[in-house]
């Protein structure tokens, strides 16, 4: 599967680095999704907190993916920081704090009928990353007690990162589809993934879609049809995980080899604004962890 993922990523970038079409790329639309588990069980705790922003840039969207790797070029960002249960006093087996930053070049497009997206980010963990000080001054800021387990957090590093997905939609009826996928990555954290997201109602349907990389939450980074309206998603997923930097098999906590996510959102559409929020249950990701957890999602979007 792995060297699946490789071949797809030296494909796309040979496709994406070969001769311009006529006309100039153009951005065709930003993408972002907002994670934190003050949106859900509000425990401050493991994945405590991300987000993860998308620009597009390609010739066109007609809601449509293109059959050529690199026509359409995703340039993604994220920030994320994954904490122990208690940020002053952690259980002694519990996992270190993180801090992780990345920028990455992803394509999506068509290959036989399914949506393919692949691509590699370039994740950088540690104090290098500056967000462990942010965290310390917003804890000041708000007179809130500084958090000590920043002082033994997971230390530089730098991880080149493959990742690749492929999905099906199937329509069920007229108001509702159904889109299995497989996702493989290597890098930061390696693992192989298989799951589904089922959207109920019409809205977004041919908007251009991309998964966060946390709660497993589908975001809008380009626009379709502007619909009014209100669709569900459901999704989960289950994945089988080989080693993660975050989780060293030289520390206390030990990695669990196989992780599962639930997910439920809603996503709305008026005249000016857009709306989507969503809650996803994390299973335990090492083996000492007491239970799972709940992250919610925000996607927030106004037009003046």
């Amino acid at each position: 599967m792995l060297k699946y993922v490789k071949s797809l990523l030296i494909a796309a970038i040979m496709c994406a680095t070969g001769p311009a079409q006529a006309e100039d790329r153009v951005t065709l639309g930003w993408g972002r999704m907002f994670t934190n588990d003050a949106l859900g069980d509000q425990k401050d705790r493991w994945r405590t907190g991300g987000y993860q922003v998308s620009r597009v840039r390609g010739y066109s969207w007609d809601g449509v993916l293109p059959t050529t790797p690199g026509e359409i070029l995703e340039f993604r960002a994220s920030a994320q920081i994954v904490a122990p249960e208690d940020l002053i006093s952690p259980p002694p087996l519990d996992r270190r704090y993180a801090a992780m930053l990345s920028f990455g070049l992803h394509t999506q497009f068509d290959w036989r009928g399914n949506d393919v997206s692949i691509g590699s980010d370039l994740v950088f963990l540690g104090p290098q990353t500056g967000i462990s000080n942010f965290q310390k001054w917003i804890h000041n800021m708000v007179g809130l007690e500084e958090p000590t387990v920043i002082d033994q957090q997971i230390g530089n590093g730098i991880y080149p990162t493959l990742e690749a997905e492929l999905g099906r939609k199937f329509a069920l009826g007229d108001r509702a589809e159904l889109r299995p996928f497989v996702q493989a990555q290597a890098g930061v954290e390696s693992f192989v993934r298989v799951g589904g997201d089922l959207v109920i109602g019409t809205l977004g349907r041919d908007d251009l879609m991309v998964r966060d990389s946390v709660t497993g939450q589908r975001y809008r980074a380009v626009e379709g049809t502007h619909d009014q309206g209100v669709s569900l998603i459901i999704g989960g997923d289950m994945a089988k995980v080989f080693d993660s930097a975050l989780l060293p098999s030289n520390g206390v906590a030990t990695l669990s080899e196989e992780r599962s996510r639930l997910r439920a959102g809603v996503h709305w559409q008026g005249e000016r604004a857009s709306l989507f929020y969503g809650v996803s249950y994390l299973s335990k990701e090492f083996e000492q962890q007491t239970e799972g957890q709940l992250v919610g999602g925000l996607n927030l979007n106004l037009k003046f």
